[in-house]
């Protein structure tokens, strides 16, 4: 690869095409945690995950066969897959968990911390480095999360705080995934090859969790249910994080990272007109400081340090 396509990679604006593909998730991303809250009452956690990856997997086996992905090709991405297979099953037992506690509009919010994560270790591990306006984002991200934690309200209490925590800790680790799918070979492998080794793995993590938990199914689930679990197995996890990580391999990880700033503007308007979630003006606040900081983040900074490294940027195909 020449100097010149890893310059152009390093230093590619997304396009329009990228952008329109970065809306639609946002605006996926921002429903699926109202989704989950309203499967919870037929399905329990940790079981709804389970099914939920169980059922991305031959979704996304079928698009990599359609697209001649190669699954079982030793190509140096074992190690690294596996390590993100398993931070991709404890985040959404995190997630999953802590939407018992808190509300939806409360988890879009604290669960994109994830931007901030993935800025610091782009600049870290990938090279990626920050402008001034672009630190002030991230510390106003991150003065935003705080306040949200901290802002008083009349339904809050220790396990809706308790929550709160274990989605943030599910963000760390989303961000954690895409730092790890970004900066090994498995940014060099299919998106579906990347995405199938976290659904693989997540099944049997997800599982132990739910008997652990001794979750069980005890009624049959309504067809508002069924619908849900199925949007959020063929569409969410077997269509959109594919589109995720195929996006991760040819841009900027912490730009498209930090675009996801547009997702809890989603989330909690959705929150609001659809379960009702009552909204504070200081937790409004807090949502806008941390869209804000998000937003300073993505700026392009007029003195971008392009990494020589051919390995860390690829030229979209």
């Amino acid at each position: 690869m020449s100097s010149k396509q890893v310059i152009s990679s390093a230093g590619r604006p997304l396009s329009p095409g990228a952008i329109a593909l970065m809306l639609m998730l946002c605006f996926t991303w921002g429903f699926n945690q109202i989704a989950v809250k309203l499967v919870l009452s037929d399905i329990p956690p940790m079981l709804q995950a389970c099914i939920r990856s169980a059922g991305a997997l031959p979704v996304l086996l079928l698009i990599g066969r359609l697209r001649g992905a190669r699954f079982f090709e030793r190509d140096g991405t074992l190690w690294p897959g596996l390590l993100a297979g398993a931070m991709f099953g404890v985040e959404f037992v995190l997630i999953y968990q802590g939407l018992r506690f808190t509300t939806a509009s409360r988890a879009v919010v604290f669960l994109y911390c994830a931007p901030f994560v993935v800025a610091l270790g782009s600049f870290q591990l990938l090279g990626e480095r920050l402008g001034t306006a672009q630190w002030g984002g991230l510390a106003l991200s991150f003065l935003g999360v705080a306040l949200a934690i901290g802002v008083p309200q009349a339904d809050v209490d220790s396990k809706v705080l308790l929550g709160d925590l274990m989605i943030v800790g599910g963000g760390i680790l989303w961000a954690a995934t895409t730092l790890v799918a970004k900066a090994s070979k498995l940014r060099f492998a299919p998106p579906e090859k990347a995405l199938g080794y976290q659904v693989a793995l997540s099944i049997p993590i997800l599982g132990f969790a739910a008997w652990l938990s001794g979750e069980t199914i005890s009624h049959p689930p309504s067809p508002l249910t069924i619908s849900l679990m199925v949007f959020q197995a063929v569409w969410v996890v077997g269509t959109t994080f594919t589109l995720w990580f195929a996006l991760v391999k040819a841009y900027s990880a912490s730009k498209l990272s930090a675009f996801t700033f547009i997702t809890p503007l989603f989330g909690v308007v959705a929150s609001y007109f659809i379960m009702h979630d009552r909204l504070s003006l200081a937790f409004g606040a807090a949502a806008l400081l941390v869209i804000a900081g998000l937003f300073l983040v993505n700026r392009p900074s007029p003195t971008v340090a392009v990494p020589s490294d051919p390995l860390l940027n690829v030229t979209k195909t």
